[in-house]
């Protein structure tokens, strides 16, 4: 499981959906909540929390350029590839946080994916969860 550490900045709500702005040293993220109508006690503008987000769900980029829905953008280096015959395993550095990507095998061809190499790690935004520290 993926972990950052961040501050709550921004929350909008609508009827039971949360949209929860977090900003992790400079860099922010997003994590769309399925709640009741009434906010847990802990999740507060300035509160500092944990994003959690499976490794199965960071999609990687290389040279993406344009506009994208997906609101959590990383921009991390290649530490190193565990290659399996369908899927693998990519360790990332965002900042001085570890990230890991599971991607297919096939994907990590196709963008020639090499250590050292700069990628964008995408996380949609309702596959981010939140935990009070």
């Amino acid at each position: 499981m993926n972990k950052l550490s961040g501050i709550i900045n921004n929350i909008q709500q609508s009827g039971a959906i949360i949209l929860v702005d977090v900003d992790v040293d400079g860099h922010g993220f997003s994590a769309m909540l399925i709640e009741s109508v009434t906010q847990p006690e802990w999740l507060q503008t300035g509160n500092t929390i944990d994003l959690v987000f499976k490794e199965t769900e960071v999609s990687l980029a290389k040279n993406l350029s344009g506009m994208i829905s997906m609101r959590n953008r990383m921009k991390c280096t290649v530490q190193y590839i565990e290659r399996g015959e369908l899927l693998s395993k990519v360790d990332l550095k965002f900042k001085d946080y570890p990230i890991t990507s599971a991607i297919t095998t096939r994907s990590v061809d196709s963008l020639n994916i090499k250590i050292g190499d700069e990628v964008e790690a995408l996380v949609k935004a309702n596959e981010v969860s939140l935990m009070k520290k």
